[in-house]
């Protein structure tokens, strides 16, 4: 079993490492790292730079915590992405940050969040920075 982490370099994303780490540590197990840009994309603010994940990957290991990163591109909806890597490695869990969003602004945009939530086969322990 692992626990699977959605991860996007925002404080959102920050707190879901950072809960996802003390996750796995507690559990014994792996973390996998999701950061997925979305295919065809030229440049993707979701997508974290090597620097990013290399620092990622330190504070995981120094908590005694092995880290396995996917950056492959997605299409369709990241949502269905993070349900989908979460069967495929097994995922006890899945760990998201949440943001702040009007219920307007959910009416009318969506949330990413909440269809993970609906659509997901396995817990998901959702944060907030």
């Amino acid at each position: 079993m692992t626990v699977l982490v959605a991860y996007v370099p925002t404080p959102e994303g920050d707190a879901a490492f950072a809960a996802a780490v003390e996750e796995a540590a507690r559990r014994g197990t792996r973390l996998v790292l999701l950061n997925t840009p979305r295919e065809g994309a030229p440049v993707s603010a979701a997508m974290a730079g090597e620097d990013v994940v290399r620092d990622l990957v330190a504070r995981a290991s120094a908590a005694g915590v092995d880290v396995e990163v996917h950056q492959e591109p997605h299409t369709g909806d990241v949502a269905d992405e993070v349900v989908r890597t979460a069967g495929a490695v097994d995922a006890a869990v899945i760990v998201i940050g949440l943001r702040r969003r009007s219920p307007v602004g959910k009416l009318l945009m969506g949330s990413t969040a909440q269809r993970i939530l609906l659509d997901a086969d396995r817990p998901v322990l959702a944060v907030k920075p």
